[in-house]
């Protein structure tokens, strides 16, 4: 996923985002760890790294979270079972990972800064992509 334009890139992470929030967390993959990778905590970073990117620039840490983070979702991949939607819920984890880097790295660059773009173009405050 490339996104040149930072408002399609933030609404389809916003979208994500509300995704997982109402998703609930696989049962059986609590307390658990697959390829040395404790499960409950690659969702706890990828979603608190997530969620401070909706508010505000990514630091350099959080990318280092988020990429690393997307690494192992990709290593464990094949040892999750389909049962209980598992599958689907490290694959949205892994996508919102990867946006919200590609989205970060967009940023250090010099583009815009896509979490405060509104709809019309103008630019807002903090919290605009909750309103919709």
């Amino acid at each position: 996923m490339i996104f040149t334009m930072s408002e399609p890139g933030m609404n389809l992470l916003s979208q994500l985002w509300k995704e997982h929030a109402r998703a609930p967390f696989p049962p059986r993959l609590r307390g658990r760890e697959i390829e040395g990778e404790d499960m409950v905590m690659l969702d706890a970073d990828i979603a608190g790294c997530v969620s401070s990117f909706l508010k505000g620039p990514l630091d350099e840490k959080r990318r280092e979270i988020l990429l690393e983070s997307a690494a192992a979702i990709e290593r464990v991949l094949p040892s999750i079972d389909e049962e209980d939607g598992a599958v689907e819920y490290y694959e949205r984890l892994r996508n919102m990972a990867n946006l919200a880097t590609e989205l970060g790295n967009a940023h250090i660059s010099g583009q815009a800064e896509p979490w405060k773009v509104r709809r019309n173009g103008t630019r807002s405050g903090r919290g605009w992509w909750r309103d919709r």
